[in-house]
């Protein structure tokens, strides 16, 4: 018969209890607070150390340490480790600052052949040149000591992120003027609006203002296999063969009117001075002959080619351009009609050929035309409200 243990009875609150014995079943939790808690909950159910040695299957210092805490503090200080060290730490300040600088340099400027450091490949560097180095105290330093104190520093020497330096010495200027243009295309739709709530005659702007832009590289990607529609009940998704084929692709070259949200667009294999040209001639024949078409775009070759620059002296004060700054692509309003495209018809589109894909874009874009939407930059509402 098993001797009765001579600590004394551990009491749980009904809360405590809970927490016990969802412990007891976690998956998630560490493995040692799991230890803990069976330990706690069988001390609780009546079995003696030696019982719950066996049945938890842990050292008997382990038992009699656990409860002692949850004895002496509560059950929750018997759940945790306490902390100690048994000895001062080797690393000190100084290695580890060596670490943090080598981590801040790139291997390549010490030799090596890589661009970024592997963790690795930083411990095998520490460990090498430790000695060298007056750090002697790192020349067994394993790859997870390295990424300790990497974690302390809150350094990741092994990824990369991306920022966009700004090159344009005129970017704040251009900026303004893309911005003050939105401000005016704001006040003369709100014009028109309360024009046409008073019942008086529309008007025509005599400057129509478009975002224009170009979209490449459109795949026209064609399904080996036909999609499986869903199935109520067994297969909630449409089903698509992993393989496919590749026809080509297409660029969209779009004029989006900030007026009234028409899209003036085409569709071409390239996206070159000519085909640069035509939209523009698509926007002569679309608006009056008297206004001028005031154009928002970015300095992309084709806009400014000598071709380009030829037709645009057969039509003189008819376009007036006002160029986004480099790397300010944000700023060109068709963007967001850019991005409704791939949101709507352009998103998981299979076609058959690029002649489906041009078709299938059309249409979408005459679905636009249909219910068209002004697309507005909401950041000037409350400057001229």
């Amino acid at each position: 018969m098993a001797r009765k243990s001579k600590l004394p009875v551990l009491n749980l609150t009904v809360e405590e209890k809970e927490r016990l014995d969802s412990l007891c079943q976690s998956r998630s939790e560490p493995v040692r607070t799991v230890e803990r808690a069976n330990i706690l909950w069988h001390y609780h159910a009546g079995l003696n150390p030696s019982q719950i040695q066996r049945t938890v299957k842990v050292s008997r210092p382990t038992v009699y340490k656990c409860l002692g805490k949850a004895l002496a503090m509560g059950m929750e200080a018997g759940l945790k480790d306490t902390f100690h060290r048994p000895k001062e730490p080797v690393i000190d300040r100084a290695d580890k600052a060596w670490v943090v600088h080598l981590a801040c340099t790139k291997p390549k400027d010490l030799g090596y052949a890589a661009e970024l450091w592997t963790r690795s490949a930083l411990a095998a560097h520490v460990r090498k040149h430790a000695a060298e180095t007056a750090h002697p105290n790192l020349a067994r330093a394993a790859k997870s000591t390295v990424q300790k104190i990497l974690a302390q520093e809150k350094l990741q020497p092994h990824k990369v992120k991306y920022y966009l330096e700004k090159r344009d010495p005129e970017f704040e200027a251009k900026m303004k003027e893309v911005l003050i243009v939105y401000q005016e295309v704001l006040v003369q739709n709100r014009a028109a609006e309360q024009a046409a709530e008073s019942g008086a005659g529309g008007v025509a702007p005599k400057v129509i203002t478009v975002s224009i832009d170009e979209k490449p590289g459109v795949q026209a990607i064609a399904n080996t296999a036909p999609d499986l529609p869903p199935v109520a009940g067994k297969h909630p998704q449409v089903a698509r063969d992993y393989e496919y084929k590749r026809h080509g692709t297409l660029s969209i070259l779009a004029a989006l009117d900030l007026h009234d949200g028409h899209v003036v667009a085409r569709v071409e294999s390239r996206h070159r001075s000519r085909e640069f040209v035509a939209l523009l001639k698509d926007l002569d024949a679309n608006y009056p002959p008297e206004a001028t078409i005031r154009i928002i775009l970015d300095n992309h070759s084709a806009h400014i080619s000598k071709e380009t620059r030829a037709y645009l002296a057969t039509r003189p004060n008819r376009f007036h351009y006002v160029h986004t700054p480099k790397h300010g692509s944000w700023l060109n309003l068709v963007e967001t009609l850019f991005g409704k495209m791939a949101r709507t018809f352009l998103r998981h589109i299979r076609v058959a050929s690029k002649a489906e894909l041009k078709e299938r874009i059309l249409l979408g874009i005459a679905e636009i035309n249909a219910a068209p939407a002004v697309h507005k930059w909401k950041k000037f509402d409350l400057l001229i409200a």
